[in-house]
C-alpha cells in the first residue's frame, strides 16, 4: 500500500471531501485506512461501574484508501505516489515534484 501511518492526506470523496488529515492506522488486508477526525461514527457505550452513566462516543471509522491522495511534504500538493528503485532500496516519490517522500 502506498499510504503509511503518519502521512498527511487529502480526502477526495465522501462526506469529508476536501479535508486534510493525518493517517492514524492502516489496515493492509482490507485496503482501508483510519484518518484522524474524518468519517466519524457514533458509538453508544454502557456504564462500566454502578452509578456511572452511559455515553455516546465518536470514533473514526476506516474507509477505502482510494478515497485519499497523499500530500507531499516537500511541495505541499496533493499527489499520486510513484516508486524509485535504487541500490539502497525502494523509495516513494512524489509524481509532481519528483522528490523522495
Amino acid at each position: 500500500m502506498k499510504i503509511k501511518n503518519g502521512d498527511t492526506v487529502l480526502i477526495i470523496s465522501g462526506k469529508d471531501k476536501g479535508k486534510k488529515a493525518k493517517v492514524i492506522k492502516v489496515l493492509l488486508e482490507k485496503n482501508r485506512i483510519v484518518v484522524e477526525g474524518a468519517n466519524l461514527r457514533k458509538k453508544h457505550t454502557r456504564p462500566k461501574k454502578q452509578g456511572e452513566k452511559g455515553q455516546i462516543v465518536e470514533i473514526a471509522a476506516p474507509f477505502d484508501v482510494s478515497n485519499v491522495k497523499l500530500i507531499c511534504p516537500k511541495c505541499k500538493k496533493a499527489t499520486r505516489i510513484g516508486y524509485r528503485v535504487t541500490e539502497g532500496g525502494k523509495f516513494r516519490i512524489c509524481k509532481k515534484c519528483n522528490q523522495e517522500i
